[in-house]
């Protein structure tokens, strides 16, 4: 894999679904913006590609593939994003923050059943975030917080399914950089703090 060579700073949030990876990088861009910076705010799988369309269909259960080649699905998709919205951002020197990343594909693929190496090899040629946080919560929590939601349960929103994703973050955090452990059981509030408090560090 590769690092970031360009002037902006890549930053990604992970974690189980419902664990507010999503409203935590928006209380970042939002906190960055208000000290100057320029950010980039993007989520994966994007609704862009036709990988990425695919993709949603397939988490909404509407279609069937196979594991293996829906995170093909995930790396063209990621490939596109890449090189259309996050790299040229980058360049610019802007602060990119992305909800969810390779790392998904590591954790949900492998809980999947699919090889882990496999699937870091299959997304080797892709740079590696300069910060990413992995909010921990446990996945009760999680699909509690989806049931208030009001919205139907995805693909890879099932308990089991969820505990296993969580048991691979566990091992990313071993094996990669700058990876970041967060208590996401705390208020908004907290979590943001600490992820300030990293922020403000790095």
């Amino acid at each position: 894999m590769t690092e970031n060579s360009y002037s902006g700073e890549f930053v990604v949030f992970e974690g189980l679904d419902g664990s507010g990876q999503t409203t935590q990088a928006k209380l970042l861009k939002e906190y960055l913006e208000e000290q100057g910076f320029k950010v980039l705010m993007t989520k994966e799988p994007t609704l862009d590609s036709l990988a990425g369309k695919k993709i949603r269909q397939i988490l909404d259960e509407k279609e069937e593939i196979s594991p293996a080649e829906l995170q093909k699905l995930f790396v063209q998709d990621r490939k596109e994003h890449l090189e259309n919205e996050i790299l040229p951002a980058l360049k610019r020197g802007e602060v990119v923050i992305s909800d969810r990343y390779f790392f998904s594909t590591f954790a949900f693929g492998a809980a999947s059943g699919l090889d882990l190496e496999w699937l870091i090899d299959l997304n080797k040629d892709f740079p590696v975030p300069d910060l990413t946080f992995i909010l921990k919560a446990r996945p009760e929590t999680c699909l509690q917080r989806i049931e208030k939601r009001g919205t139907a349960k995805t693909l890879f929103e099932k308990k089991e399914k969820m505990g296993k994703a969580w048991q691979v973050y566990e091992i990313l955090l071993q094996r990669f950089e700058n990876l970041f452990l967060i208590d996401a059981e705390q208020s908004i509030e907290q979590v943001f703090n600490q992820i300030k408090k990293i922020i403000n560090q790095n």
